[in-house]
């Protein structure tokens, strides 16, 4: 049975899965960014990043903050509550770090979230409920996870298309996060997209459809009967897209949409978060 976590807080049980998945690939994508990190200088943690507003260091100093925060309510969902400081004191300390404070202190916090994933029982990611503080309920594992895993996949881009442009996500990452956005995570898809002055439209993307309605929001489905437009190229640049990180300098050569809407008209709809 899948995953959905909706508006009102009602959710349906994990994908099987889907959790250990999650898991293992938040791990690949901490150890190849703490290797990453390690080896910047001061002028690659100063520079632009993938994300418009933020230097590479100040994404770093995002994940750290964010290793932390998101790690209270796991432990305290596992029944190993610990003291739990404001947010903002939590940002505000990270954001008074220097750069390469930043990038060590992200290693640190966020290989500390990943273990506890890691430590996790089969029984517990069945069991596991977890308070995020802004939905109306505590949220099975599995969403908490997807929530975690979506943020890591798309600001370890930030990090590494600062240093490269033609960074990509890997195609396991990508189908993860399609698999998250579709099941556990559907309701994010409504904030994600902007539909006001689109066409109501079916995309293909990969195994999935995006399917935009001005009257209805924006959703992301499993299948793709009924398409009435495809994305062509790497479904990780359809994931990007959807968050806003398909900006025609970060776009592959082989990408194009065909059908009843056009590329351009698909970044309004999706202008990033």
């Amino acid at each position: 049975m899948r995953t959905a976590v909706r508006l009102d807080g009602t959710v349906t049980e994990p994908s099987s899965g889907l959790i250990d998945a999650s898991i293992a690939e938040l791990r690949a994508i901490h150890d190849r960014l703490a290797a990453t990190v390690a080896g910047l200088s001061a002028d690659q943690l100063a520079a632009q990043s993938g994300a418009e507003d933020w230097r590479v260091c100040d994404v770093l100093s995002h994940l750290g903050s964010g290793s932390e925060i998101w790690r209270y309510p796991l432990v305290a969902g596992i029944g190993a509550p610990e003291e739990q400081p404001p947010d903002q004191e939590v940002w505000d300390r990270w954001n008074a770090m220097a750069p390469a404070d930043q990038a060590a202190g992200f290693v640190e916090a966020q290989e500390r979230l990943v273990a506890a994933y890691e430590a996790l029982t089969p029984e517990q990611h069945d069991t596991v409920r977890v308070d995020l503080g802004f939905l109306p309920q505590p949220v099975p594992l599995a969403a908490a996870l997807g929530m975690r895993l979506n943020e890591v996949v798309l600001h370890g881009w930030d990090v590494e298309a600062g240093l490269d442009p033609a960074a990509s996500l890997s195609e396991r990452s990508a189908g993860l996060v399609l698999r998250h956005l579709s099941e556990t995570l559907a309701f994010m898809v409504g904030f994600m997209g902007k539909p006001e002055g689109a066409p109501a439209v079916r995309v293909a993307l990969g195994d999935h459809s995006i399917v935009l309605d001005p009257d209805d929001g924006v959703r992301l489905e499993a299948g793709t009967d009924g398409a009435t437009a495809i994305f062509h190229g790497p479904v990780e640049a359809g994931v990007r897209l959807l968050a806003g990180r398909l900006k025609p300098e970060f776009t592959p050569a082989d990408v194009s949409v065909s059908g009843d809407i056009t590329l351009d008209e698909l970044r309004k709809v999706f202008p990033g978060y």
